[in-house]
């Protein structure tokens, strides 16, 4: 049988007494086995070295229609260049695979992080990892294999380094829990893309220009008032995007004169309040039936949509390539420049790792400079001082 494989289609199969097939009619060579228990396996069908071949892509339900395509298609594209993905395919079927080790990575340790890193661990596994490693077994794949997937993400640096660390850790996990041998890790020596960290701060000139557009919109009623709130906390806090959007009134301790966050980024967490971000709180209404301090349109929701509000704002103060995490640099960069020092700034950041603040060292060299400045004068001066002439008494 010949149909675009889709949802609709595979709910509505029925099984037969024996394998039944389904041949994709968008992408040649894909389709799905359905067996008389009613199991779906999508696979893929492909000729090489003379032999007709028969690769196995995952179960419907772990995967969908539309991701088992994508797959499919990754492993005909590596036909086209030459390869066999399916070389080993028998040797794999007798340990764990990839797609094992996947799955038990999300279930015991994933758990274990923030939701969003989790969240973001299975966006890759599923996007990247996967398609290129799932029908491997474990304890195949090889420092080549690595390398290979970590060069298809040269044109994205910053995700292609993030892959290496997760797999990094996966077979890590998988030496202790006995799927590959100690010390085999493939991706021992596989070296990190060059990642060039962001160092944009707003001048005393450009806070200027945000504070009097922020001001022109509250004016005139352009933008939702808790966008405004929102960015004038970040400027006022240095707190990140999603520590203010997720406030709540009960984390404010007055006597403390902070924002005390039962969890974040970096776990529990204290937020000093300025005078200025105590005025703003002030101001803010408190809602009904909802407890934070920037409500969102459905009921007990915090406020989206920050960040198309924010591209609107940077435009109009003729700000285009400051981002919203720009303002938490420049909440550090005054604080520098002041000569607070980097372990109260990054105290103030929540940074758990002194490194992390080491991007403001040019900064905090400023007022010691000008403190050198001013001694070499006064020294200078003295020296070049006519001696007096000595009393003889």
């Amino acid at each position: 049988m010949k149909a675009k494989i889709t949802k609709t289609l595979v709910n509505g199969l029925k099984p037969g007494a024996t394998d039944s097939f389904v041949w994709d009619t968008e992408l040649p060579r894909f389709g799905l086995k359905l067996t008389p228990a009613g199991r779906i396996v999508y696979i893929a069908q492909y000729r090489s070295k003379g032999r007709m071949r028969r690769l196995t892509l995952g179960t419907h339900g772990a995967l969908t229609p539309d991701k088992a395509r994508r797959r499919a298609a990754i492993r005909l594209g590596e036909v086209a260049a030459g390869e066999d993905p399916a070389e080993g395919i028998a040797e794999d079927k007798r340990g764990a695979t990839v797609n094992n080790l996947a799955t038990r990575y999300l279930e015991e340790h994933a758990t274990k992080k923030k939701p969003r890193s989790a969240a973001e661990d299975k966006r890759l596994l599923d996007t990247i990892v996967l398609p290129a490693l799932g029908v491997r077994s474990a304890a195949s794949v090889t420092r080549a294999d690595i390398a290979k997937l970590h060069h298809k993400c040269r044109e994205t640096p910053y995700q292609g380094n993030r892959v290496l660390s997760l797999l990094q850790k996966m077979f890590n996990l998988a030496e202790g829990w006995g799927l590959r041998p100690q010390n085999s890790n493939p991706c021992t020596h596989i070296e990190k893309y060059r990642e060039e960290k962001r160092r944009r701060f707003l001048n005393p000139e450009e806070l200027a220009r945000l504070g009097a557009t922020l001001k022109a919109i509250e004016d005139e009623g352009a933008e939702p008032p808790q966008a405004l709130a929102a960015v004038r906390l970040l400027l006022f806090t240095g707190a990140r995007l999603n520590e203010i959007l997720s406030a709540k009134w009960q984390y404010v301790n007055s006597e403390l004169g902070a924002l005390v966050l039962p969890d974040s980024k970096t776990g529990f967490k204290s937020i000093p309040l300025s005078a200025p971000a105590r005025e703003i709180l002030e101001g803010l209404p408190v809602v009904q039936d909802n407890n934070y301090f920037l409500p969102g349109h459905r009921r007990g929701s915090h406020f989206v949509g920050l960040q198309k509000v924010w591209d609107r704002i940077k435009k109009r103060a003729e700000l285009p390539d400051v981002r919203l995490h720009d303002i938490r640099h420049s909440y550090a960069s005054v604080g520098a420049a002041a000569g607070l020092g980097l372990p109260i700034v990054g105290a103030l950041l929540g940074h758990l790792d002194a490194s992390t603040t080491q991007r403001y060292a040019h900064l905090a060299q400023d007022p010691l400079k000008a403190a050198a400045e001013l001694i070499g004068n006064r020294i200078d001066e003295a020296l070049k001082t006519q001696p007096g002439i000595r009393r003889v008494k």
